[in-house]
């Protein structure tokens, strides 16, 4: 994949045996990024529950006594906006956010790589997973999800059984003012009621439901392959550099004045110094994988065993009812959530990337 040529990178860039700058604040921006994804982490697995809320609920308490009142509404008015309201919002973030990090790559790595004789295929595959992601995103942005209307509404009916749980018959949507069928719900961002409802995303600016779930999970997947592929080629660069110019054979004075040979942690540093950009983009899309890896092995997971988000979360919470230390009014009577709808791996899979739906819409042709 490599050639044995090095590339004409400015002395400067290479470092003094005698003084190569320390940068122990490094430390600290790892010890940052940590800190950074155990918080998302834990906020995306806690979020839901009791005592997260009862804990957003006080603080909002205790900075609505400092924040003005003028100022505390107009984030009011902001946040509701950006959650609760269909906007480009995210969607623009999202496609700026994938614009610099391909600049990024494009301007810096993708010439480095060349110069090193990287394999132009190898370093042409994020742009393929880029083009192969913009159309799986345009479509879960623009697909109908599966929108409950006065013309569907019975042949939505037929789609999947109710099991009087979770799902109970003859129930109508206060707001639509339509009978419910099974896996359905009503989004009060898009103000619609959906078929096999999963959740709404504001990256897509759009419910997740039936008819659009298999393009949010390809989204989803080249996404995170163009990150992990994106954070691949940027390791393998710096290793490259590392090789090729004998750094690690290098050696520096100490703080106590002794000659020292080159470790990989001053490696680290070095190459933090000389390639921010190219290291915090590192550092960006390695945090970005790790992430959406996560959340695609979720997705993965309800899409093997028929379960959508909302299901999921719903049964979480009468699973809680039974928690000794969660207090739950009087008439919540506790139930059980049994998935009714799995019918194997392949079946569930099947239902996914060709939507039950399907077969009575031919069926009434």
């Amino acid at each position: 994949m490599f050639g044995g040529g090095m590339p004409e990178l400015p002395a400067e860039n290479y470092p003094n045996k005698r003084n190569i700058p320390r940068m122990d604040f490094l430390v600290l921006f790892l010890f940052y990024l940590a800190f950074m994804l155990i918080g998302v982490v834990t906020i995306c697995i806690c979020s839901k529950t009791h005592c997260f809320k009862g804990l957003v609920r006080r603080g909002a308490q205790i900075i609505s006594y400092i924040i003005p009142e003028c100022l505390r509404r107009a984030m009011l008015r902001l946040l509701h906006y950006l959650f609760h309201t269909r906007n480009h919002t995210f969607v623009i973030l999202h496609l700026i956010l994938q614009g610099m990090v391909y600049t990024e790559y494009t301007w810096e790595i993708f010439g480095l790589c060349q110069e090193l004789e990287f394999s132009l295929n190898y370093l042409l595959l994020p742009y393929l997973l880029l083009i192969v992601n913009l159309f799986f995103f345009a479509l879960s942005c623009e697909t109908n999800p599966g929108t409950i209307t006065k013309a569907n509404e019975l042949l939505f009916l037929q789609v999947y059984e109710f099991d009087e749980g979770m799902f109970p018959k003859n129930v109508r949507c206060s707001t639509c003012e339509l009978r419910k069928p099974a896996r359905s719900k009503h989004c009060s961002v898009c103000n619609r009621c959906v078929h096999r409802f999963d959740h709404h995303c504001v990256w897509v600016n759009n419910c997740i439901g039936a008819w659009n779930i298999r393009y949010f999970l390809f989204y989803l997947l080249t996404l995170t392959a163009s990150a992990a592929t994106m954070a691949v080629v940027s390791t393998v660069f710096l290793v490259q550099l590392v090789m090729v110019s004998d750094l690690y054979l290098e050696t520096y004075i100490n703080d106590f004045g002794h000659l020292q040979v080159v470790d990989t942690v001053f490696v680290v540093q070095y190459l933090f110094l000389t390639f921010p950009r190219i290291v915090f983009l590192l550092g960006f899309v390695v945090v970005l994988s790790f992430l959406l890896g996560s959340y695609l092995c979720f997705c993965l997971y309800l899409a093997a065993t028929n379960q959508t988000t909302n299901e999921w979360y719903r049964g979480a919470r009468a699973w809680c009812q039974h928690c000794p230390h969660v207090a739950w009014p009087p008439s919540a009577e506790p139930q059980v959530y049994r998935n009714i709808h799995s019918r194997g791996l392949w079946s569930n899979l099947r239902e996914i990337f060709l939507p039950a739906v399907a077969h009575y819409e031919r069926k009434k042709k």
